[in-house]
């Protein structure tokens, strides 16, 4: 059985979708962990669980964090997503669907089981070319996060490994994600984006998230399998 183990963070979005398929495909036997942290668009849950399963991880884990208590962002307090932003604005400044600190917790709980699972490789979805704005998905972060790894684990203290944080597709625009993740036989149509879909799950094709993701599908040449608000 192979042995080679990691932990993928797992939102059920195009991004941390194609991170898993990267995963499995550099030989991984993974464990993808799902965070259930109050946010308004909760049907990203149930899709994760869906990727998981298509996409062969050894076992999915959800862990629930309730960071409404903390309030502060669109995703979590009842504050309006934007909407209908172009292009150009998304990613200029930090938008209000930013989640404080939401990348620090997740990884947080993520270096915690693959610690206990004596898995030191972890993969997170991040992306700073075509994205919204979020410190926590530069590179800098990322790379601080590590280090603050093998300094505050067990594990890393006691020299039983060096803990790796991997986030392959950093540099790549949504277009390149897309391709890629098609290639690796990725089913897009299992995936949610959008920040504020209809309770049936049908994603509004509206907010910086969707809009991100079509501009991604066209660039791509490819036609966005999931079916929109407005088109239906």
């Amino acid at each position: 059985m192979n042995d080679k183990r990691a932990v993928v963070l797992l939102s059920g979005g195009l991004d941390s979708a194609t991170t898993l398929a990267l995963a499995r495909r550099e030989g991984f036997r993974t464990a993808t962990l799902t965070i259930d942290y109050g946010q308004r668009h909760r049907q990203e849950l149930e899709c994760a669980r869906r990727i998981s399963q298509a996409l062969g991880a050894w076992r999915h884990t959800v862990v629930s964090v309730d960071l409404r208590a903390l309030g502060g962002s669109a995703l979590t307090a009842g504050i309006d997503v934007p909407k209908d932003r172009a292009q150009e604005e998304i990613g200029q400044g930090i938008p209000i669907t930013y989640v404080p600190a939401r990348n620090t917790v997740l990884l947080g709980l993520a270096l915690g089981f693959a610690e206990t699972l004596q898995a030191f490789d972890i993969f997170i979805g991040a992306n700073a070319v075509d994205y919204s704005g979020y410190p926590d998905c530069r590179p800098e972060f990322l790379t601080q996060f590590e280090r603050l790894a093998n300094l505050a684990t067990k594990a890393a203290v006691e020299g039983h490994g060096v803990f790796r944080l991997h986030a392959p597709l950093l540099n790549k625009t949504k277009a390149e994600i897309i391709q890629h993740g098609m290639r690796l036989g990725v089913d897009y149509s299992l995936t949610l984006s959008c920040y504020d879909p209809d309770p049936e799950g049908r994603p509004c094709g509206r907010c910086d998230s969707c809009r991100l993701r079509l501009k991604g599908f066209e660039q791509a040449g490819v036609k966005d399998p999931v079916t929109y608000q407005e088109l239906a």
